[in-house]
């Protein structure tokens, strides 16, 4: 069993969906956890709740990640609320699904800003907490599918994904050796608030049935939050820089 006991972690855009899951399976493990929204105040006052209900400390703090004045306040409030911080999940993210050809510049602007920018916010701002954790501190984002593979009207999105996933093997290059492990979780398809918004959903997750390599057990919140756990804890130690990908076999074939 993996036990956080004692360790606090800081989960962003935490008041639903991959990043709500991410909180509590922390929390289960034993983790005070830091549920940071921007705009679901209710939501993540429910999240920090069920985590109260297991007996772990949590705190809701409101804070635009792609706001840098906005990071180091939240980071300096763990600081003197928690005093520590050994896990960071980046999992706030913005959508927008359109063709590239209809992509503004504030279109584009805001899926990096929001998608890319935000880790390295976070990792300046909580650095020095990062390196005092016991044992090894772990920072984790949530990238998808579109980093990888061309979607329709996942152009933008994708792109800032692909960038998110080099920011983090530079990260590891650069302060692996400081004590901290930088790894993203490449997410499959999972049918959340923000994934029925893509057009066309409905047949896209009707076609998981032809695409899936683990029968009709199909990908989940919690599935990626198992992933997410398991890279927050000491039993990862030993993987640095890389990418999971948890999407039940998806990504492999045509």
């Amino acid at each position: 069993m993996i036990d956080l006991s004692g360790q606090v972690a800081l989960v962003t855009g935490a008041s639903r969906g991959i990043g709500r899951a991410c909180a509590l399976r922390l929390a289960e493990a034993g983790a005070d956890i830091v549920v940071n929204y921007v705009s679901s105040k209710s939501s993540a006052m429910e999240v920090a709740e069920a985590i109260r209900r297991m007996g772990r400390n949590a705190a809701v703090i409101r804070a635009d990640i792609s706001e840098r004045d906005d990071v180091e306040s939240m980071i300096e409030f763990i600081k003197l609320e928690f005093g520590s911080l050994a896990i960071v999940v980046s999992n706030a993210a913005t959508g927008g699904f359109r063709p590239l050809v209809a992509t503004t510049d504030r279109n584009f602007d805001a899926a990096m800003h929001i998608n890319v920018r935000p880790v390295l916010y976070l990792v300046q701002a909580a650095l020095p907490l990062l390196e005092q954790s016991e044992g090894r501190a772990k920072v984790i984002a949530i990238s998808s599918h579109g980093s990888v593979i061309a979607l329709p009207m996942y152009g933008t999105i994708g792109t800032s994904k692909a960038a998110l996933e080099a920011l983090m093997r530079h990260m590891a290059l650069e302060l692996g050796e400081r004590g901290i492990n930088f790894n993203t979780v490449r997410a499959g398809l999972v049918e959340t608030d923000s994934t029925r918004r893509i057009p066309n959903s409905e047949a896209i997750f009707a076609g998981r049935i032809h695409k899936s390599m683990t029968g009709h057990r199909f990908l989940t919140d919690r599935d990626v939050a198992d992933a997410v756990l398991y890279l927050a804890s000491p039993l990862s130690d030993l993987v640095q820089g890389e990418t999971l990908v948890v999407d039940g076999g998806v990504g492999i074939h045509v």
